[in-house]
Formats: C-alpha cells, structure tokens, sequence
C-alpha cells in the first residue's frame, strides 16, 4: 500500500474511528472539525488540525464523514472554502448518505469550478461504529474507474470498498441497505412484543432465530438493546426517515412502489414525532409497545 495524503471532515461517530484506521494505516491525515475538541483524539494520533476547509484541498482524497450534503455545501465557497484551494487533482469521497441526484449535482458543480481537478465518488458506509471502529464496514463506492481507483486504497483502511456502478450507484445500494435495516428492526421489534405478549424470553428467541432464516446482522447487532430496553444512541433512528425518504424517491423514479418502505417510513416518522428520533435506532421498539396496543 502506498501512504497517501488524506483530509477527513467531520470526525464524529463514525469518522473519528474511520480517521484512526487511516492513520494506522500509514496514511498522512488532515481533519476539519467545527470544533477543534471533536478532532482532538486524531490529533493525538497524528493527524494535522486544519481550522479553515480550504487547508484540506492539498491531500489527495477528500473525505466527507459530515450527516448529509447541506453540511458540506457552505465550506466549499469562498476564500477559506474547499474549492478555492484546490490547485492538483484531488478526489473528494462523499461518504454520507445521500440521494443520487444529489450527488451527482454536486459533481456537477465542484467539477467545473475547479477546472476538472476535483472529482466526486460516493462511497457511504454500512456496519455502524463497530464496523468503524474495527475497520470492517461495508463500503459502497460509485463514481468514473480513474477517480474510484483512486479513492478505493484508501478506503481499504476502513473496511471492504466495492465499486458498486457510476456516481450515485454507491448511494443506490445504500438506500438499498437502509431499506432492509429499517424494516428488519420494526420486523425484530414486533417479534419481541408477541414474545413479551406470550410470556416467552425474549432473548431465548432472538437466539433460536440467528441460528436459523430469521438471523441478520441487524439481529446480531441489536439484539442486547432490544432484551435490555437499552435504547442509548449507537447510530440515530431519526436518520431512517431520510434513508427511507431516498429509497422511496430512487424507486419512484422508476415507477415502483414500495409498500413495506412506505409503511416503516410512517413508523419512524411517528417515532421522531413521539421525542424519540435521537435514541438508538433500536427504540422503534418502544415505540411499537407503546402505540400498538388496542
């Protein structure tokens, strides 16, 4: 592997143990923060603080770990934006979740703005903080080759990058994993009430079904929250109701309905509705037990 030079902006959850993997790596890394202390493990580890984003334009791969794109938009214009530094070929990894059209447009735009010299590949990412931490996560990369054959030794330090079609094909597959995720938890968290209902223990179950068809890496992962009513926050249940908003607009697209996406987007729009949208998303069980009863 040959060590290159590589700025992270938004070093929170998920990308403060993606940044310490690249480290580990041998990677030379750069972190933008909003706040400096959000960074400061990093630091520690050896990487450089960069204050304003257009410090980071001199790395070779850019990657944006921010929640979604109206967080990256206002630090790439202007005297300290991203762009206005951005003088060598530098590919810039939208690792959020995002629809497909949008970044797809903000290709469109950043391109031109920089002579060609800055090119967009989307790579979002699936395992959790645990994948992140590990330097296992699923990585769902689109983009043009040259630019993805770019990006992808360097995401070999957070996981398995696959490169999934062209720009927006790793954002389709991760709409795709959303799906699955969102309504595999509401099918576990209805599981565990007709268990609870039938005086069954609830974890003597969950551990008959991962031996069998009904075992999931959702399963697996959420398990001990769903069993201890720990619903302390691994990864927000309110960012389902975008996902599933992504996974609803790709399918309209192509004329497709989606009937159980439609139906756990309502859930988890109530869930956020009922306060609780910044609980682990293994809360849709408490909100199912409390607004499923006749």
């Amino acid at each position: 592997m040959v060590a290159q030079r590589v700025a992270l902006m938004g070093p929170g959850k998920m990308g403060a143990p993606m940044g310490l993997n690249l480290i580990k790596a041998g990677h030379q890394l750069s972190v933008w923060a909003r706040r400096p202390e959000s960074a400061a493990a990093l630091v520690q580890a050896g990487a450089s603080f960069q204050p304003v984003p257009r410090e980071l334009a001199g790395n070779d791969v850019i990657i944006d770990m921010l929640q979604d794109l109206s967080q990256l938009e206002p630090l790439l214009d202007g005297p300290d934006g991203l762009l206005a530094g951005v003088s060598a070929p530098t590919v810039l990894v939208v690792s959020s979740t995002v629809a497909p059209e949008d970044v797809r447009a903000l290709a469109q735009r950043v391109g031109p703005a920089t002579g060609g010299l800055l090119r967009v590949v989307d790579a979002p990412v699936s395992g959790g903080e645990a994948g992140a931490q590990a330097g296992t996560l699923s990585i769902m990369v689109g983009g043009d080759d040259d630019a993805v054959a770019r990006a992808i030794p360097v995401l070999q330090a957070c996981g398995t990058p696959v490169h999934c079609g062209p720009l927006g094909a790793g954002e389709v597959v991760k709409a795709c994993n959303q799906m699955i995720v969102g309504i595999t938890m509401a099918a576990l968290s209805e599981a565990a009430l007709i268990a609870e209902g039938a005086g069954v223990d609830v974890d003597l179950m969950f551990g008959m079904l991962s031996k069998g068809w009904g075992g999931s890496a959702v399963l697996n992962a959420k398990r001990a929250k769903v069993v201890n009513r720990d619903y302390s926050n691994t990864g927000a249940a309110k960012f389902m109701v975008k996902d599933l908003k992504i996974a609803l607009s790709e399918a309209a697209q192509a004329s497709r309905r989606l009937p159980l996406s439609s139906q756990a987007l309502e859930i988890y729009r109530g869930l956020v509705e009922a306060g609780l949208g910044d609980d682990d998303l293994a809360v849709v069980h408490k909100y199912l037990a409390q607004n499923t009863t006749r």
